[in-house]
């Protein structure tokens, strides 16, 4: 890569910095430079704190990131409101937060940084400061945001084995069945098509739909929704040219042969799609926002405040989301 990447704080009573202050020091094990929008102060406390004898560079701009990083973990200095403490949460440091992850959109949309990386928010202290959006995909689809138009974000999980896409996904099992339309279905199919040629190398890309009910229905014994809902999706997307099949039996689509099949999988709800994920690879999975214009992953795991500090986090899953989002990078910048 030529453009490091842009890593995000985070919410900093948790775990980012000392997974990214952990990431560093395991640079050498392939891991593409990346550049940290953070306090200095208090990366460099939390680096005393858990015993990392990890060296900062205060830098302006990310043009200078790649020369330091051999030597130190680069920092473009966005200031909290009031000191971070592990496993404490302080609404004054929202605006930080959100800052970083402003920053960092801009930075890679200039062209300066290569992807978005961001570490876990804590949504409910970013509520009580005043945030307005659900989340952190719907935040980053306002900041893509073009001409009026709010591009439909769409994620991912990915690991090295599988990756899955929720057509649905933080909604109660009832609301979740009740919402599921044939059109959504179809939208979040041709996002997935769409990326996975132009962010992962697919030319043809294969997805595979899952059903909704036990059985995928079973005719219909098992519940309409699948020849009602799904079934006419699968028809719709073949029809614009998407290789998708389906709708399969959930309970037989993520074993190694079945997964041999396709590249990526459409799930009808979160937990069907982040069941089989998270059995095959706990610590390794990555959560990738497609449909936006510019690339973005994060580690698929939360905050962690409860060991916020203690040095036990676990950088498996944000040294996997660096990765792949120069893989991302790198593929999104080959030929057409």
């Amino acid at each position: 890569m030529t453009s490091p990447l842009a890593l995000t704080m985070g919410e900093p009573a948790g775990i980012g910095g000392e997974i990214a202050l952990m990431a560093w020091a395991r640079r050498n094990e392939g891991i593409p430079s990346f550049f940290l929008l953070d306090d200095p102060d208090r990366v460099a406390a939390l680096a005393r704190r858990v015993g990392l004898a990890t060296p900062i560079a205060v830098i302006e701009a990310p043009e200078a990131a790649a020369a330091r990083f051999a030597d130190a973990l680069p920092v473009i200095p966005v200031r909290l409101a009031t000191a971070a403490t592990p496993g404490r949460l302080d609404p004054a440091n929202a605006g930080a937060v959100l800052e970083a992850i402003r920053r960092a959109v801009d930075l890679v949309r200039s062209g300066r940084a290569g992807a978005v990386v961001t570490n876990p928010i804590h949504k409910q202290v970013l509520y009580e400061a005043g945030f307005p959006h659900p989340g952190h995909t719907e935040y980053l689809a306002e900041l893509a945001a073009e001409n009026g138009h709010v591009p439909t974000p769409v994620m991912m999980l990915a690991c090295p084995q599988l990756r899955v896409v929720p057509v649905t996904i933080h909604l109660p099992i009832r609301q979740a069945i009740a919402d599921l339309t044939s059109e959504m279905i179809v939208e979040t199919g041709e996002i997935v098509a769409r990326d996975l040629a132009r962010r992962f190398g697919k030319a043809n890309p294969r997805i595979a739909v899952a059903g909704l009910n036990p059985h995928a229905g079973e005719g219909g014994a098992l519940g309409r929704e699948d020849d009602e809902i799904v079934r006419p999706a699968v028809e719709a997307l073949r029809k614009l040219g998407i290789a998708a099949t389906g709708p399969w039996a959930p309970d037989s689509m993520f074993h190694a042969d079945a997964r041999a099949g396709y590249d990526a999988a459409l799930c009808m709800y979160h937990d069907q799609a982040l069941i089989p994920i998270k059995t095959l690879d706990f610590h390794g999975g990555v959560n990738v926002t497609l449909g936006l214009p510019f690339i973005r992953t994060s580690p698929d795991h939360g905050t962690a405040l409860d060991i916020a500090g203690t040095g036990r986090a676990n950088p498996t899953s944000l040294i996997a989301a660096l990765k792949l989002a120069c893989a991302m990078a790198e593929t999104s910048a080959g030929p057409a």
